[in-house]
């Protein structure tokens, strides 16, 4: 099953929330920075994430998006930013 990478960014009101999105997607980001995580998922995964997601966040006080970057579009870096340009990655 093909990968495609994903920018999910939140914005979520209670710290005991934010910390529950923010572990569970420490498990599929990766790059990214406080509540801009890229991931790199199947479409399978994606769904789970985006249940899992609006599952634990308050619909009235946070939100949270998913954009499908472009491949094909060139990457810019600044500061200490780095491109994550692997095609394939291992969790063990």
């Amino acid at each position: 099953m093909s990968r495609t990478l994903y920018l999910v960014a939140y914005d979520i009101a209670s710290h005991r929330r934010w910390y529950r999105v923010h572990k569970y997607l420490l498990g599929y980001k990766v790059s990214g920075q406080k509540s801009f995580f890229e991931c790199w998922v199947t479409p399978t995964e994606l769904q789970q994430v985006m249940r899992e997601v609006g599952a634990l966040i308050d619909g009235d006080e946070d939100r949270a998006h998913v954009f499908q970057l472009d491949e094909r579009m060139a990457v810019r870096c600044y500061g200490v930013a780095e491109s994550f340009a692997r095609r394939y990655f291992s969790i063990t």
